[in-house]
């Protein structure tokens, strides 16, 4: 037995309902001109309701499929876990007389180039059966298929390709199945194109120790002033030899802004190793970001970490980090 979801585009409403879902698609661009200008909201509401997340491109095919794929990567802040769909089809006006074959030239090239540039989350393509069977020529739909048979069972696409999503109603609502059994599958499958965490150095304790730390109290972050902050504790690692970890953050900002992060060892007598720094760039709405590292640990030092932000502008109003976590293990 599968799990069911939707696809949401600007014609829904900002906040759809997610009663029986486990999953949710968003539009985010169209073209090199557009972008759905719900989308953050769409994306925030389903994160908020547990659901497992995509978005999607729909293609103006005469154009350069690595522009559009960079036009909408870049609208993205894209975290670990998050599936990115190429909406293959092209009856409207902008395709209508692009040749069949460059329409397949362009699907082969556009999976690639985003996989290339994401290659730590799932890429797969969503294609009708017209599509499917008569302009795609090699089969090839990166790393899962969503193929849509409005009018079919759910979970009955009749095809034989290995499918993950089916779209099997667009009667005003479009709904989805997915083959998994259950969200967590569909989350564990979703996290496991992330890279293995690095093997440390063989230790007289070879028995990993496990960071992890949560907090949801809402932190201020001034302009371009450093923050240390209290993940359950402020000491994320204390008295241990090398250590793995990521700092994951929900952040509130004005979009295009720039958040700095970095491990630092502190030492007893108040002096310190600062790791290396590590930048990321907001979106409008909400913002995950992550913050690995990975190294050894002197006797007397624990591990810290803090964080800065600058915004786009001149605009001085601080960020909020609204959750904040602490993941990874640690060798004593």
């Amino acid at each position: 037995m599968g799990i069911y979801g939707e696809d949401w585009a600007s014609y829904q409403s900002a906040q759809p309902d997610t009663t029986g879902l486990d999953f949710a698609f968003v539009k985010i661009t169209e073209g090199l001109g557009y972008v759905n200008p719900k989308w953050t909201s769409q994306r925030d509401h389903a994160k908020a309701a547990g659901l497992v997340w995509g978005g999607y491109h729909y293609p103006h095919m005469a154009n350069d499929p690595k522009d559009e794929a960079d036009y909408f990567l870049s609208q993205v802040n894209w975290a670990t876990g998050d599936l990115i769909v190429l909406d293959w089809e092209g009856y409207d006006p902008a395709n209508q007389n692009v040749p069949r074959a460059d329409q397949a030239a362009y699907k082969e090239s556009w999976l690639r180039y985003v996989k290339q540039q994401l290659p730590h989350n799932p890429v797969g393509m969503y294609a009708n059966l017209d599509y499917w069977r008569n302009v795609d020529i090699t089969s090839f739909y990166g790393d899962f298929l969503w193929i849509a048979t409005a009018g079919l069972p759910a979970g009955r696409p009749g095809i034989q390709a290995d499918w993950l999503f089916h779209q099997y109603s667009d009667d005003g609502v479009d709904r989805d199945y997915c083959r998994l059994g259950s969200r967590a599958e569909l989350r564990t499958w979703a996290l496991s194109f992330q890279p293995p965490l690095p093997t440390p150095a063989p230790q007289e304790d070879d028995v990993p120790h496990t960071l992890g730390e949560y907090n949801n109290k809402a932190t201020s972050l001034p302009v371009d002033t450093w923050t240390t902050l209290t993940i359950g504790r402020t000491d994320l690692i204390p008295a241990a030899q090398s250590y793995t970890a990521t700092v994951y953050l929900t952040v509130t900002s004005p979009p295009g802004a720039t958040l700095q992060g970095r491990f630092y060892h502190h030492r007893p007598d108040g002096s310190r190793w600062d790791g290396p720094l590590i930048e990321r760039i907001t979106t409008v709405g909400k913002s995950y970001v992550d913050f690995p590292h990975s190294g050894s640990i002197s006797p007397g030092e624990s591990v810290r970490f803090e964080v800065t932000y600058g915004p786009a502008t001149t605009d001085t109003t601080p960020a909020t980090i609204t959750s904040a976590a602490a993941r990874g293990l640690y060798w004593k």
